[in-house]
């Protein structure tokens, strides 16, 4: 089965083409970095805009990378939620009037669902079950996976998201947006010692998250060293990667060995962090568990990872309607 999926959460455009929920056969993405970078994070409504502009190239891009003629795609995945319903729509309507204009099936797909299924698209996937952090801009998340299409939450984030965090923390110190990327490189040089943040786990015995706390005292940091600050930046980097990964790290550790997992998958799109990559890997293999993390092109939002998911839920008969709506608001919560 050969599915183009589409992705317009957020800021990305993307759509992909891919055979049997595993083999890519194109992957484009359009980003609007550029857009909101002056900002400081990203406009809804600008969003919205740059994909109306975007979709249709960035379809047929897709299309005529993967070397096949439109009338060999027998179904559409779109992601459906969650996000910003603006951009949501956009992918959405498109999704919904190539369907119907081709007379084949659709489906609709969640953004989370998806990341989750991304460790797939990768030659060595892990076995059933699993454990899964889901860790980017706007989810900061932990799942126990016992099938494509079966996750059962762990814990969540109270507050802000990890890469909430970093693009907040980034904005203070004048670093610009996207954050997470910046401060990854400034914090390998820096000294995580010379600057230290408590680190907050809240209860250790459960899977909850919260970092607005950790970004607030970056900001205390900066307010009671003025002149100092900047020079101190890249250790107040290291500083702040190293609280944020410590805390990662321990609780999907600690939940794979609550489930008896032998295995634990990373995604999302600081799933990308050099930092989250090494302490989790290193921690990890400490316990004998095997970790598994998608190529940096599957970190981010992407559409191949929505075609996966919309595969598994095609091929089970789920079909959506021309009735259904967007949402934006994650549906599956602990």
């Amino acid at each position: 089965m050969i599915v183009l999926g589409i992705e317009s959460s957020c800021d990305e455009t993307a759509a992909a083409v891919v055979r049997d929920g595993r083999q890519v056969l194109s992957s484009v993405v359009a980003s609007q970095v550029a857009v909101h970078h002056p900002y400081g994070g990203v406009v809804p409504e600008l969003a919205s805009r740059k994909h109306i502009e975007a979709i249709v190239p960035v379809v047929n891009g897709a299309i005529a990378e993967a070397g096949i003629d439109e009338t060999r795609i027998d179904g559409v995945a779109v992601t459906q939620g969650p996000g910003l319903v603006g951009s949501l729509l956009v992918g959405f309507s498109f999704a919904k009037g190539f369907a119907y204009g081709h007379g084949i099936p659709w489906i609709g797909v969640d953004h989370l669902e998806g990341h989750i299924n991304s460790v797939f698209l990768e030659p060595d996937p892990p076995p059933f079950p699993f454990v899964a952090l889901l860790v980017s801009g706007g989810h900061t998340s932990i799942y126990h996976v016992t099938s494509h299409r079966e996750f059962e939450p762990m814990g969540q984030t109270r507050d802000d998201a990890a890469g909430e965090a970093y693009d907040k923390v980034a904005k203070m110190l004048g670093l610009g947006y996207p954050g997470g990327m910046v401060i990854d490189r400034l914090a390998a040089r820096g000294d995580s010692g010379k600057v230290f943040f408590t680190r907050p786990y809240l209860d250790k015995a459960r899977f909850d998250f919260s970092f607005s706390g950790i970004k607030s005292a970056v900001g205390r940091y900066i307010q009671t060293h003025p002149d100092t600050y900047r020079d101190d930046q890249a250790h107040i980097a290291a500083g702040f990667q190293a609280a944020v990964v410590d805390v990662l790290a321990y609780k999907i550790i600690r939940a794979a060995g609550e489930k008896g997992c032998g295995h634990l998958a990373v995604v999302g799109g600081v799933a990308a962090n050099r930092g989250l990559r090494d302490a989790i890997t290193r921690d990890a293999a400490e316990k004998g568990i095997t970790v598994h993390i998608p190529a940096l092109d599957l970190c981010g939002d992407n559409a191949a990872m929505v075609a996966a998911v919309g595969y598994h839920r095609l091929k089970a008969g789920e079909r959506a309607g021309m009735d259904d709506d967007v949402y934006s608001r994650v549906k599956f919560k602990p």
